[in-house]
């Protein structure tokens, strides 16, 4: 591809007692006159450390090296400080991370890139499963997988396939397995990845996967090799233990659509495989709670057609009272266990699904955390689900961890369902609860997590430690947990022999893999541990994580790997280090955005792009230092345009709310102060037939302070102050200056009013007119908040929300669609967005002409800048 041949890829798996060691290198050459730029993009699982990268060029290697990250920013900053550029890219996908490195290669040079990675392969629905990102995006001459395994319990089964292979394809994979050994390779010819026969295109293209177990004579497995030990618990042929769920679902306006239909498809689906021992309910929350029923209920079959019928009925509508749904279904899991509606030997699981973040009710997050785990008090697990990205993902986690379960992000796709209902069958079949794994303690270190909540069918507990003496070769294990019908209790014990025979066969595959596997294991588990710690635990937890990281050479979200690189004679630093689910990583000034997806793809680009300025504060061509707004504020104003006034950046940010007429949104809301100010659209006189999205103006604002029991509707006819039982209206063509209840009105006539109430919050409603005959357009308003310090903290709303301080960083600015409207990526909230540079019109002192203030526009509807999305804000009247 434009003169850069990828001559060789390979990807060697080595797969040792469910660990796994990863290597992929990639050659490339330069068969051009001119040097070329390539791209070396890996895409590699998220529970996976890298743990190496090298590249070589003309027969030199440029290693990578793994250090602290704040000494690795130090280094990088320097890097910059002499002018030179990052090399690597990294975001967060499904299931992946993307690591990504370029190079100038001179013509006729060669370069090899090697990427090292490890990750402990999980057991679930019964086998054991690495996925390897398969996309050269070009016709490879040497082109080869393979995956070696060794299991010393031997392999009972094994199997390899691609969403790629076609039927011509499906011969060249590769499998055998005997004791156990298990090998695949994959090694398709340059016809064979041809997309059709007189094709350049590649068809290698998405995941390929391989799947195993292992042969299970006893329930568990205990390995001992060089002082550490790593045992595998997963017993068989168990009675099932019936199950007490309890959904606890959001059904706010923002989950209309397509989400609530497919929250009710995976619902509809669950219910089919809900068995009859099992006892359940669902518990709804918007603005209001709702149960299905008040106790759970037992899934007869009478019961599962009524709860189908509730089902389908399911709408959304209002706000997000999180915390009130989650704690009426602590309430009726406890009452159900106090009147003993449910076994005494049966696993209680709450599953909550939310698509934003609570505003009603309860709504800081930290009081929730502390009141569900004040309340659940270690009985029951807790698994969230976050629907999309307008969840505080964060949060979501935290409340999980602290009681015993995880969360999960469900992606707003087509197969949403599918996923709902994969988590679901995840935790479908709990077998035992309450499991411990017990050891002498006098004579182990360092042991990871032995204690667990659940055990699921199909799945395996692992615990890995380090012997106290080295030279230990034996270890007795206590296993205890309460099943269905009584108590489990198992003792092993197990010599080192056979584990030290079976490790002397496997050293042809990697070598100390228990104690790697134990490291692995050790900081993934202190970084889950180090999410809801704060304080001095979180300090500790924090160094052990670090030591064990920088020891074992992994990159984790502490550490970062540095790569020098060779760039016109001189060496360039980038930085590679590990995105985390929901929280973003730092960032650096210039540096190109470090974040990514991860895929197996070498990408050849002739053609060096100049990148036209990296960090926010440069200046280029295609943005300008603008004028400051004259004043702070924030204002919806047009169709409806939201500015939102950013004082220490003396910038603005700005997003459009695309909504039917008749709508309602809540604009403002303080439970402190009472104030709340909510809007209706109106359309134009009729549907512009040629318009994608139809024009859409506030026509009526609703502002009211219930302590002083005031309403203030205002139209583009007239402004109705309602205090009490009384009832005062003016229209647009008086003059008016009126004090009384606390509240100050000025009219300004058929131009704007000023209002003041209660605490001192100040707006301005500004009135458009147009010609009364204009065939399509029509009188509407417009909002300018004034002291809105004046406000509580726990204001929320559209506008609301912003009243609170919000810091955000431009990086990459670059041209757009529009000559004269640069692109950028802006981090704000934890968020990357794409937005753009404009104008939107300030109306307050001009409502004909209006002054442009400068802003950074965020598309669709504000996503990833406001809390939830937009039809959270949806309401169901104006007061």
């Amino acid at each position: 591809v434009n003169g850069m041949e990828i001559y060789s890829m390979k990807i060697d798996s080595k797969v040792t007692s469910r660990f796994a060691h990863n290597v992929i290198t990639s050659r490339a050459v330069n068969r051009g006159n001119v040097s070329k730029e390539v791209f070396f993009d890996v895409e590699l699982p998220k529970t996976a450390f890298i743990t190496n990268f090298s590249m070589t060029i003309d027969g030199v290697t440029y290693p990578g090296t793994i250090k602290e990250k704040e000494a690795a920013k130090k280094q990088y900053e320097k890097a910059v400080s002499r002018g030179q550029t990052a090399g690597l890219v990294k975001a967060s996908g499904r299931k992946t991370e993307k690591f990504t490195v370029s190079v100038n290669i001179k013509a006729a040079s060669k370069v090899t890139f090697e990427l090292t990675y490890e990750e402990l392969l999980k057991r679930q629905f019964g086998k054991y499963e690495m996925f390897i990102k398969v996309k050269p995006k070009q016709l490879v001459k040497d082109f080869e997988i393979e995956v070696d395994i060794f299991e010393p319990q031997g392999i009972a089964e094994l199997e390899a396939e691609g969403t790629f292979i076609t039927n011509e394809l499906q011969n060249t994979i590769k499998k055998t397995f005997s004791g156990k050994k298990g090998h695949i390779s994959f090694k398709p010819t340059l016809d064979q990845q041809r997309r059709c026969p007189s094709c350049s295109e590649s068809v290698l293209d998405g995941d390929f996967t391989v799947r195993y177990d292992v042969k299970r004579t006893t329930p568990d497995n205990l390995q001992i090799v060089n002082g550490y030990f790593v045992h595998f618990f997963a017993p068989t042929n168990l009675p099932k233990l019936s199950k007490n769920i309890i959904f606890v679902l959001d059904t706010s306006g923002s989950m209309s659509g397509r989400e609530i239909e497919q929250t009710k498809e995976a619902l509809l689906k669950i219910l089919d495989d809900i068995k009859e021992d099992d006892f359940f309910n669902f518990i709804l929350f918007d603005s209001e709670i709702s149960t299905w029923k008040e106790t759970l209920i037992k899934a007869t079959p009478e019961n599962l057609d009524e709860a189908r019928k509730f089902v389908r009925q399911i709408s959304a509508q209002g706000l997000t009272n999180l915390h009130g749904g989650l704690m009426r279904g602590i309430d009726i899991l406890n009452a159900a266990h106090e009147e003993n509606l449910v076994p005494k030997r049966s696993a209680s699981i709450i599953i909550m699904l939310t698509d934003g973040q609570p505003n009603v009710g309860v709504s800081n997050t930290q009081e929730i955390e502390k009141s569900v785990k004040k309340a659940i008090d270690g009985r029951y697990t807790l698994y969230n689900l976050g629907f999309g990205s307008g969840v505080d993902y964060g949060f979501l986690e935290r409340m999980a961890l602290e009681n015993k379960g995880l969360a999960r992000r469900i992606y707003p796709d087509s197969d949403a369902a599918l996923q709902l209902q994969g988590f679901y069958d995840e935790v479908s079949n709990p077998m035992l609860i309450d499991v411990e794994l017990n050891y002498p303690e006098n004579e182990i270190s360092d042991l990871t997590t032995n204690s667990f909540k659940h055990f699921y069918d199909g799945s395996e507990i692992v615990v890995a430690g380090r012997f106290v003496d080295s030279n230990q070769n034996h270890l007795s294990v206590d296993v205890r947990g309460e099943g269905a019908q009584d108590a489990l209790l198992y003792t092993t014990q197990q010599g080192a022999e056979q584990t030290a025979q079976a490790f002397q066969e496997q050293q042809y595959i990697f070598g100390e893999y228990i104690e790697r596997l134990w490291a692995y294991l050790t900081i993934e588990q202190l970084l889950e541990k180090r999410i809801t710690a704060t304080g001095e635990e979180k300090k500790n937890l924090t160094a052990q994580a670090l030591a064990l990281s920088l020891k074992y050479k992994f990159v984790t979200p502490l550490t970062s790997m540095v790569v020098t690189k060779p760039e016109d004679n001189e060496n360039e630093e980038g930085i590679a280090d590990k995105p985390t689910e929901g929280i973003d990583i730092f960032t650096i000034p210039g540096m190109c955005v470090i974040y990514a997806k991860l895929l197996l793809i070498v990408k050849l680009i002739s053609i060096k792009l100049s990148v036209i300025t990296k960090s926010y504060g440069q200046t280029s061509p295609l943005y300008h230092t603008y004028a400051s707004p004259p004043t702070w504020y924030t204002s919806v104003d047009g169709d409806p345009h939201f500015i939102i006034s950013v004082p220490q950046k003396k910038d603005a940010i700005c997003f459009n709310i695309n909504e039917n007429p008749g709508m309602i949104l809540n604009l403002i809301n303080d439970p402190v102060t009472g104030i709340t100010v909510n809007g209706e659209l109106i359309g134009d006189k009729r549907a512009n037939s040629d318009a994608k999205i139809q024009n859409s103006y506030f026509g009526k604002l609703g502002i009211a302070n219930k302590h002083l029991d005031v309403k203030l509707t205002v139209t583009p006819e007239r402004i109705t102050i309602e205090n009490g039982d009384e009832k005062t209206s003016f229209t647009w063509l008086d003059s008016v200056t009126l004090q009384q209840a606390g509240l100050t009105l000025i009219i300004n006539r058929k131009k704007n009013l000023m209002l003041s109430m209660g605490s001192g919050a100040s707006f301005v409603v500004v009135l458009h007119q147009v010609w009364k005959k204009h065939p399509l357009h029509q009188d509407f308003l417009g909002l300018y908040t004034l002291k809105s310090d004046k406000l509580s903290e726990k204001t929320h709303g559209l506008l609301g929300q912003f009243f609170r301080p919000i810091d955000f960083t431009i990086l990459e600015i670059h041209p757009g669609s529009d000559p004269k409207k640069p692109d950028a990526t802006m981090i704000v909230k934890n968020n990357e967005l794409t937005v753009t540079r404009g104008w939107q019109k300030d109306y307050r002192r001009d409502p004909t002409h209006g002054v442009d203030i400068p802003c950074w526009f965020v598309h669709d509807n504000g996503a990833g800048l406001i809390d939830g999305v937009h039809t959270d804000y949806i309401v169901p009247s104006l007061f």
